[in-house]
């Protein structure tokens, strides 16, 4: 079986791994407070241009949103977001656990607006009964989006601009960071996020590390007691260092957005293979995840020999299906699919 399912199916990177080995008896201090750490931050606040920024270190995506969300909420907020968000639709519930509403707004891909935002919180901020309400309380975007699609900077600036015109810091989630700024769609640099958003993070599960998300702090008011809402939250590793390692080696000689360059490549193969065939793709997807819209004799051609993920019933005959490359994605497993998509 070939997996095109999700972009994290295989380990970690092998350099990372060769690392690991290698400083394996060591002794280091724990959680976080070791060499690797902070050779890992200097890294990454240069990669951002921003050397006063704070980086934390988490282990997953689902628990540094609801670290991150639940840090900055007052008690009556909620954070704002798409529809189609992945705090929405597929983290069980995780920030509702927290005691904080999601509040959705609608979207066609994925994305959000400054407009939206701006609307939202005047029609709240202007009601009578608005503390009978939740308050919006910050933004969630992630980029890519869910769907695959991707801000370009003139939205994110005025979402940025909405954001601080309304009082309410940006959060972005870069689970696929990685991917989304190699896109060849993608307009968008590491400084311009760190400038337009108030806090992000740097996905490493999905690009490359074993596990791991790297937290940006850029605005001052959000730093402060950051450590305790991680340890609160269960996010503080004990042996911190096996975060640390990971990124160093990722953001060193620009391993991290080298090895998601090629990832975007065999993805665009894959949508051309699947456009020369007359076969209608799903959304706009201009990242690692492609969606073709399949008839179930189409899917019969990938059964049993490709694992991919079913997005959802198009028609009555017709289903859309994720094929999602990653960093360690073979130009061998690309060719075979490849290959079959020319037999639809």
């Amino acid at each position: 079986m070939i997996y095109f399912q999700c972009d994290y199916v295989e380990g970690g990177h092998p350099k990372i791994l060769e690392r690991m080995m290698s400083t394996n008896m060591e002794q280091a201090p724990g959680y976080g407070n070791d060499s690797y750490c902070e050779s890992a931050k200097k890294r990454i606040r240069t990669a951002c241009g921003k050397e006063n920024a704070d980086v934390h270190f988490l282990v997953g995506g689902t628990q540094t949103n609801l670290t991150v969300i639940s840090s900055i909420l007052r008690p009556y907020q909620g954070v704002l977001t798409a529809d189609e968000g992945h705090i929405t639709c597929h983290e069980t519930g995780a920030i509702e656990a927290t005691g904080h509403k999601v509040l959705p707004l609608s979207t066609t891909d994925g994305t959000i607006t400054g407009q939206q935002v701006r609307d939202y919180c005047r029609e709240h901020f202007t009601c009578e009964i608005c503390e009978h309400t939740v308050q919006p309380g910050m933004v969630y975007i992630s980029f890519p989006t869910e769907s695959g699609s991707l801000y370009n900077k003139k939205q994110l600036t005025e979402l940025s601009e909405a954001c601080h015109a309304c009082g309410i810091p940006l959060y972005l989630d870069g689970a696929r960071l990685g991917y989304g700024m190699m896109s060849p769609c993608n307009d968008l640099t590491l400084q311009d996020i760190s400038e337009l958003c108030d806090i992000f993070y740097i996905g490493g599960t999905k690009c490359g590390a074993l596990f791991g998300e790297a937290v940006v702090i850029v605005n001052e008011s959000l730093k402060k007691d950051f450590r305790y809402c991680i340890k609160q939250r269960g996010g503080m590793l004990a042996k911190g260092r096996l975060l640390g390692i990971q990124f160093d080696v990722l953001f060193e000689n620009n391993l991290y957005f080298g090895i998601c360059k090629q990832a975007i490549d065999y993805a665009f193969a894959i949508r051309k293979a699947f456009e020369e065939k007359g076969v209608q793709l799903y959304g706009n997807s201009q990242t690692n995840q492609q969606f073709p819209i399949l008839t179930n004799e189409q899917l019969s051609v990938f059964d049993g020999k490709y694992a991919y993920e079913v997005w959802g019933k198009y028609d009555d005959t017709h289903t859309i299906v994720r094929f999602c490359t990653s960093w360690a994605t073979t130009e061998e497993n690309v060719k075979a699919l490849l290959k079959d998509i020319k037999t639809l």
